[in-house]
């Protein structure tokens, strides 16, 4: 039997369905019973809570602030991170100057950022997409950069034997040879920039999912915080599936 037959998309999703009607109804009958409701809650009541907040409006209200945040920081952090990526990697000695830089800056850890970019621009969106763009930048960078010094060496000297240009070198070996890598960055900080936005919130915010599950906190409402991961949760396999969808018609020649 072929792979394709083997793993089948029905097959796939029918196993996802059931696992995830498996945990779901395991969480609901241990909740209560095994475990105190109060610190656990149960699936049933997030799905009420979600209702509840469509009903009133503040579901599109708080996702789509965090959405917006998580996707424009995103956008602007890969394409940031990979060009950095690319010309660094063909940018000779300059590159031995400024890699021991980007590996301290890589070192720091970002969340501490947030308290400053709200001090710098405000509690307003700008602060929120800046902590997002600092969660991807590094990894989108390193893949492009991997990813030019993995191209094969062959194709670039067939490419010169052929006298071909930069732009034709750029269009038809290196393009194709790190669009692997960009798009496993791209699927990898999805996590992150949401991980980001919602950081962001949590610090300093008056909408969006982190400041939902910081106020829930605060009001020692944990289906409101389970709702909120659940919903980030949800945005997050939303995005990976678009960005399967773009790869799969990207890498046809795989």
């Amino acid at each position: 039997m072929s792979d394709a037959a083997e793993y089948s998309p029905l097959k796939v999703w029918s196993g996802r369905i059931i696992l995830g009607i498996l945990i779901l109804g395991l969480w609901e009958i241990c909740s209560g019973r095994v475990f105190n409701e109060f610190w656990i809650s149960k699936p049933s009541l997030i799905l009420e809570r979600v209702a509840e907040m469509t009903a009133k409006g503040t579901l599109w209200f708080h996702v789509s602030v965090t959405l917006q945040e998580a996707i424009f920081g995103l956008i602007i952090g890969m394409v940031a991170g990979t060009l950095l990526g690319i010309v660094l990697a063909y940018s000779g000695i300059f590159e031995r100057w400024v890699y021991p830089y980007i590996m301290a800056l890589y070192s720091l850890p970002r969340v501490s950022l947030a308290p400053l970019f709200i001090v710098w621009f405000g509690i307003g969106m700008s602060s929120k997409i800046l902590m997002v763009v600092a969660m991807v930048i590094f990894v989108a960078f390193y893949n492009a950069y991997e990813g030019i010094r993995n191209i094969d060496r062959d194709l670039l000297d067939m490419m010169k034997t052929y006298k071909a240009g930069r732009l034709q070198k750029l269009k038809w070996v290196i393009l194709p040879s790190i669009t692997v890598w960009i798009l496993t960055s791209l699927r990898l900080n999805i996590g992150m920039a949401l991980i980001g936005s919602v950081i962001a919130e949590l610090v300093g915010a008056s909408r969006g999912l982190g400041y939902y599950i910081t106020y829930s906190s605060g009001m020692l409402d944990t289906t409101g915080i389970f709702t909120g991961l659940f919903l980030i949760m949800m945005i997050a396999v939303i995005l990976e599936q678009f960005v399967v969808q773009l790869e799969r018609r990207l890498l046809k020649y795989r």
